[in-house]
């Protein structure tokens, strides 16, 4: 992203500028100069002009969905802080999502007074509905919107793995299709941004999946996956058909070594054990005989798992948006160089759990726990493939590029801590309770 960055806000609130048009409060000023020094150490965060968003010095606005999201509220911070103005689409009132994005902002280390600075400054809120025609605004309402965006960042989906097609085709591809149109009646030609999944790869579970391949003749493993494809096949169909740039972003499977928070969804390993501490509530009886449930999963004990940091996603798209080309359609892999073995993740649900999990080609005779898992298969598929995605054209353009933490066993029982010292409630099985915002399982 161009124009206003980092060094642009550090500028308007150092002791030499005549006023602080950034904050009004001379102690806020100096949280926010505080803060980005406290950012500047621990992120590479690039000021440079990017092809294609530079649009004659000036700031860049652009629309933003799913902001409420894993993903989508670290895209907001990085957005904001590279100096662009952004419009939050969300379902919410404005006044309840203004509130939520800076509780989001906060609760990933922003001060308070710097969040709600970002939020009055630079952030406006649009109600919406995704899937409806003008996206439930008035034609004057969305001709205004559409003809004031130089971006349009499409990041909101419905995530539920256990989810129905016709159900989730309606925020994953109309929703989707929406946001074409928006980016269609803009007068000023938008850049399209659209965060897609590796997993539109489907139930191809060896080899290597290149950026450009995009198919459906292994099938899905989901009802999400294909939806997603779905989605995916009409971004590259617009793109052609009306000769526009549009960058799809297709992530792995993200998450955070940040304990549970209030403020930030969480991510799908905190999901998994919810969902599994929710089962096992009616099978506490069943062990094997040494005091220890033990359970078994159809899975390969050398399958690997693509696990990757979000906060180093949400770094590596705004880098890459800064950097794509400015014609065609182009699909990034943002995934982890290394995958994780699944005996990895499963050693931490082990100990986290309290039981023995052993991955097997067959599961005979299964217990009453083991008999839920096909109904999750949303999850439990990834327990068995060992597939690598290539990320050749994402790593070339992002150079000498920061690799991402390792996630190792230490990692992810970080990440599936609490802050809280109160667990919280937990949902029905399978259930998402924020699934159009959640966006982690990506």
């Amino acid at each position: 992203m161009p124009g206003r960055s980092l060094l642009a806000i550090w500028t308007v609130c150092s002791p030499g500028a005549s006023s602080c048009h950034f904050i009004h409060s001379s102690v806020i000023c100096f949280t926010v100069r505080a803060f980005i020094v406290f950012l500047s150490s621990v992120l590479p965060l690039s000021v440079s002009s990017g092809t294609g968003l530079v649009f004659g010095g000036r700031a860049v606005h652009l629309a933003l969905t799913g902001a409420t999201g894993f993903l989508g509220s670290r895209l907001l911070l990085r957005l904001l802080l590279l100096g662009n103005e952004v419009t939050v689409l969300a379902r919410s009132g404005p006044g309840d999502v203004r509130e939520r994005l800076t509780l989001a902002l906060t609760a990933m280390g922003t001060p308070r007074e710097a969040a709600e600075s970002l939020m009055r400054r630079q952030v406006r809120a649009v109600t919406i509905e995704l899937s409806e025609p003008w996206l439930g605004l008035s034609t004057t309402g969305f001709t205004e919107l559409a003809n004031s965006l130089d971006a349009v960042w499409h990041c909101a989906g419905d995530i539920r793995l256990d989810g129905d097609l016709a159900t989730l085709r309606v925020v994953n591809v109309e929703g989707t299709r929406r946001m074409l149109e928006l980016a269609d009646a803009a007068r000023r030609r938008p850049f399209l941004y659209h965060v897609s999944t590796a997993y539109v790869a489907g139930c191809r579970r060896e080899g290597v999946v290149r950026e450009d391949d995009l198919s459906a003749e292994h099938g899905f493993e989901s009802a999400y996956e294909q939806s997603k494809y779905e989605a995916e096949c009409l971004v590259r169909a617009w793109a052609a058909e009306r000769r526009r740039p549009a960058v799809v972003f297709r992530p792995g499977i993200l998450l955070s070594d940040q304990p549970v928070r209030p403020g930030i969804p969480r991510h799908p390993l905190q999901y998994a054990l919810q969902l599994a501490r929710t089962v096992m509530v009616g099978a506490l009886g069943m062990d094997d005989g040494a005091g220890r449930l033990r359970l078994r999963a159809l899975g390969r004990e050398d399958a690997m798992v693509n696990l990757l940091p979000v906060e180093w996603a949400a770094e590596a798209m705004t880098t890459l948006a800064e950097r794509s080309p400015a014609q065609g359609a182009v699909t990034y892999h943002i995934v982890h160089p290394q995958d994780t073995p699944v005996q990895v993740m499963t050693s931490v649900f082990e100990s986290v759990l309290g039981v023995q999990l052993d991955l097997v080609p067959a599961v005979r005779e299964p217990n009453v726990l083991e008999q839920e898992f096909p109904r999750h298969r949303g999850f439990t598929a990834y327990l068995a493939y060992r597939r690598r995605f290539d990320d050749t054209m994402a790593r070339r353009l992002l150079g000498p590029f920061p690799s991402p933490a390792d996630v190792d066993a230490n990692y992810l029982l970080r990440g599936l801590r609490t802050a809280d010292p109160t667990p919280p409630a937990l949902a029905p099985p399978g259930r998402d309770p924020d699934p159009l915002h959640s966006g982690s399982f990506r």
